[in-house]
């Protein structure tokens, strides 16, 4: 029996896989296709997530292959500028830039390769999952191999479905989708220039057109991206002929500059699944959530699943308490997941409606016309509400250098809680790691920042409480640490 089966191998599974067998959790990642998604996807992810790519170990491999992304401008048919969101171009709280552009078959790559390492792991391809059948020890995955049509059983004692948005482990669970009202069909291309294009400029476009939207980005590289709104009658046949796509962008670029690499239509949605669990049975990514990509946050959305739920996994096949971990998933990542969505939603309006007093409400207050980036708190769980009105809590705590030397914090914690104090620290078990930020002044700071003197850190890098002094961090938190003996907790003269 695995620890945990995973249904599909895009980023959202492949992240989560690798964060588990980190954790020494045997793993089976199931996947209907033979090999990487083949159609347009994912060009953009932020510092919080590569963060997660840190965790996982792909990080630095990563950056040698990603854009540094200045930011996005909307303009209306004029090309006048309507909003403007810059991102930063240094490096931020969590230890990496701001916005970053990819192309999504690298990162898939190293996800993999990294995973490929690992002796806790089995990846199946071409494996559809046809069936689950709860156990009393956990769940029976029947599988069909597409390359023989034979069926496969599989036991696990959790599954997760990141099967995307045609999810079958969603219907398998039966919950619906909460729909949010936005809805529209969306031709997206991908080019690789001939040559140098130093005039499409290295921001993100939203061209705000009345008669057709369109959204240029700059990729990695020399690959470029194009966003087109399908019309009503235009048929998904004809917007693609090769004759027609240049045309659409033929005030940018023509075929004697690029080439195109590969081009489909997508329909846009905002969905987010009012169930996110039945039993043993989660699902992930877009299996749960699905939003317009105008905030570039759908793939991020999936790894901050991730994130937020392989250490709750990690904690319940070691004994944790499985209901309260697994409905504190949910409970955390579906409002956050919304507040994104809904946003995206807003832009996705400004796009359509070239309404300026819109962008301004989307902007910083100051009628300047620009936009800053959200970031909304996890919603209220059982795990951390005894602290939910503190303003530290359910955000990600900053990533600092800890020495002389630049080891950068999560390298030196790894996929581990972190307990953080001004006084000497208890024995932390194997899952745990304690330090005294009177030895490392950039941990002092943070500290100070906060206004308090010790903080209980979860893997996923979010702050789960804070307190004065160590004995007063609730017991539900220190709990999850499991000291060795009882008494290193308390015998230690902290106060």
């Amino acid at each position: 029996m695995y620890d945990v089966a995973i249904i599909g191998f895009g980023p959202t599974g492949a992240t989560l896989a690798n964060l588990l067998t980190k954790s020494g959790v045997s793993v089976v990642v199931l996947d209907r296709e033979a090999q990487m998604y083949h159609l347009p996807r994912a060009v953009h992810f932020d510092d919080e997530v590569m963060r997660v790519f840190q965790t996982v170990g792909i990080a630095d491999a990563l950056y040698k292959l990603v854009h540094i992304n200045p930011g996005m401008k909307f303009v209306d048919e004029n090309n006048e500028l309507l909003l403007d969101w810059p991102r930063p171009q240094s490096v931020t709280k969590h230890g990496w830039h701001a916005s970053y552009r990819l192309h999504q078959p690298d990162l898939e790559t190293l996800l993999r390769a990294e995973l490929a390492r690992s002796p806790r792991a089995t990846t199946l391809e071409l494996h559809n999952v046809i069936n689950l059948e709860p156990t009393g020890n956990g769940v029976e995955l029947t599988a069909l191999d597409k390359t023989n049509d034979c069926k496969s059983t599989f036991e696990a004692r959790y599954v997760v479905g990141c099967d995307g948005a045609n999810s079958s482990v969603r219907r398998w669970i039966g919950g619906e989708m909460e729909d949010l009202g936005f809805e529209e069909r969306w031709l997206v291309v991908d080019l690789r220039l001939k040559r140098p294009m130093p005039e499409l400029g290295d921001h993100s476009i939203q061209f705000c057109n009345p008669d057709r939207p369109m959204t240029y980005c700059r990729a990695p590289g020399i690959r470029r991206r194009w966003e087109i709104m399908v019309l009503d009658g235009e048929t998904d046949a004809e917007i693609m002929e090769h004759s027609r796509l240049w045309d659409l962008l033929s005030r940018w670029i023509t075929p004697d500059d690029a080439e195109i690499e590969r081009s489909a239509v997508y329909t846009f949605r905002s969905q987010v699944a009012k169930i996110w669990r039945k039993g043993p049975v989660v699902i992930a990514g877009d299996a749960a959530h699905l939003t317009p990509p105008f905030m570039g946050q759908g793939m991020c959305t999936g790894i901050r699943d991730a994130a937020n739920l392989a250490w709750k996994l990690v904690k319940a096949l070691n004994g944790g308490d499985e209901e309260m971990l697994f409905d504190s998933y949910q409970d955390e990542r579906q409002p956050h997941a919304h507040s994104y969505i809904e946003t995206a939603v807003r832009l996705g309006g400004l796009i359509n409606s070239l309404d300026r007093e819109s962008a301004l409400k989307l902007a910083d207050g100051s009628r300047s016309g620009a936009m800053r980036s959200i970031a909304p708190k996890l919603g209220q769980s059982a795990l951390m509400q005894v602290q939910t009105n503190n303003p530290y809590v359910g955000r990600p705590f900053p990533q600092v250098h800890l020495d002389t030397d630049g080891q950068r914090l999560d390298d030196a914690v790894g996929h581990k809680h972190l307990l953080v104090s001004r006084a000497s620290l208890p024995e932390c078990s194997d899952d745990a790691v304690a330090l005294n930020a009177r030895d490392h002044p950039q941990l002092d700071a943070v500290l100070t920042d906060i206004g308090t003197n010790a903080v209980w850190v979860r893997p996923d890098r979010y702050v789960a409480a804070v307190a004065e002094t160590l004995l007063e961090l609730p017991e539900q938190a220190l709990s999850l640490f499991k000291p060795k003996k009882k008494k290193d907790r308390y015998e230690t003269g902290i106060t």
